[in-house]
């Protein structure tokens, strides 16, 4: 349900609220909060809520450290982890400065400038996320030990599979909050999850990643565990990947869809910093499927870009380089500005790699051109004029000099 203002306040008195989160994220997406009371939320609605914004990396210094919050009524969401009396919910919030401005390192609202451009132009985007994670076990002070949950394999079942019923809990946890998962398995590495969603437009989605991560970690510790989305968990285990579905509307005979995807493999070498934004980022690329080359197939999943098997509203393309540390914001904004260039010129896909790239001669290889395959690298090729269209000069800055 999309609420108005006078409905949350409605809501809060009526469900006996007694905390707001108000959620926002930092540019590499972590998501941070602070909590209002009911009675706050006229002034928080009307005014913003004021914070110091000095101590969030990327967010300024101590000389210009006052930003303001400005929930969204339409992404109220309860916290069912929360006490059913005296209830927790939670609004993403947009950032401006004092004097109204909007706060140019908000991810969330350079996201929503990118709908609004694609929509300009005529076409919506949609967006399905597919993000891997690994269980750990705790240790007697509750801190992480690198010892995986279980050692079941790929789309193992139960009692190998000891996260079955971690991952049920997640899937009816996010069901209450009004996400619909599609799907859930063990993957391939030692303690590996993923839990699959169904598609919706770009900033809803992109909302759903940061809740899915929030309930994916929450609904682990009450298990006694801890939820890992970094690039690569394991030296010698799979990585996990952020691996993002999409698709363009209106494209009756697919045609839009492959021109954006011929705009998204001509730009994919200098978004690679945004989508796999650390060090052990580039420890995962170019090995148990997860990309190293620039190119695409149909149904391959050694390839950057493989168009699955599907029809009708189904069709899409994933993209399978990016990782969990990427900010959902930042990465479904490049994707709708990259697919835009191509459907603006006409790109045409060139030849499909229809072979496994992890087994192919060398001379093959060398033919195609690579991902960046560490991160200095990627930050040299993010020095390019796309980059600079289409992401605010400091987000961009901040991500170069990290």
């Amino acid at each position: 349900m999309k609420y108005s203002k006078e409905e949350v306040m409605q809501y809060a008195a009526e469900e006996d609220v007694k905390f707001i989160r108000l959620a926002f994220c930092d540019v590499f997406g972590k998501q941070k909060n602070i909590s209002v009371m009911p009675d706050e939320l006229p002034r928080a609605f009307e005014h913003g809520i004021a914070f110091d914004a000095s101590a969030i990396k990327g967010f300024g210094d101590e000389t210009r450290s006052d930003l303001f919050l400005h929930p969204e009524p339409e992404t109220l969401t309860w916290l069912p982890w929360r006490p059913e009396h005296g209830k927790v919910v939670r609004m993403f919030c947009g950032i401006t400065y004092p004097d109204g401005r909007p706060f140019e390192c908000d991810t969330r609202t350079l996201l929503k400038n990118a709908v609004a451009k694609a929509k300009r132009a005529g076409y919506t985007f949609y967006f399905g996320a597919e993000q891997e994670f690994y269980l750990f076990e705790l240790d007697e002070k509750g801190e992480p030990t690198g010892v995986p949950y279980d050692r079941a394999g790929y789309m193992d079942i139960a009692p190998e599979d000891k996260g079955e019923n971690v991952r049920r809990e997640i899937c009816l946890t996010l069901e209450q909050m009004g996400i619909r998962p599609e799907s859930s398995h063990h993957e391939e590495g030692p303690g590996q999850n993923e839990i699959d969603f169904r598609y919706a437009e770009a900033l809803e989605a992109a909302d759903n990643v940061m809740t899915f991560q929030t309930v994916v970690k929450t609904v682990a510790r009450r298990n006694g565990l801890y939820a890992d989305f970094s690039p690569k968990p394991l030296k010698n285990g799979p990585g996990n990947g952020f691996h993002i579905n999409f698709s363009v509307q209106p494209d009756s005979n697919s045609e839009k869809l492959s021109s954006a995807l011929a705009g998204i493999l001509e730009k994919s070498v200098p978004m690679t910093l945004f989508f796999c934004p650390g060090e052990k980022s580039y420890e995962r690329l170019g090995q148990m499927k997860a990309p190293g080359y620039v190119s695409w197939s149909a149904e391959n999943r050694s390839q950057l870009v493989r168009v699955p098997a599907a029809a009708g509203e189904f069709r899409r393309a994933e993209l399978r380089s990016p990782d969990p540390s990427a900010n959902p914001y930042i990465a479904f904004a490049l994707i709708i500005e990259a697919a835009l260039y191509g459907i603006e010129n006409g790109l045409a896909l060139p030849a499909p790699a229809n072979f496994n790239a992890y087994k192919a001669e060398k001379a093959e290889l060398e033919k195609m051109r690579k991902l960046p395959a560490e991160l200095a690298e990627a930050k040299r090729a993010s020095h390019d004029a796309f980059i600079d269209s289409s992401l605010p000069a400091r987000i961009a800055e901040i991500y170069r000099a990290e």
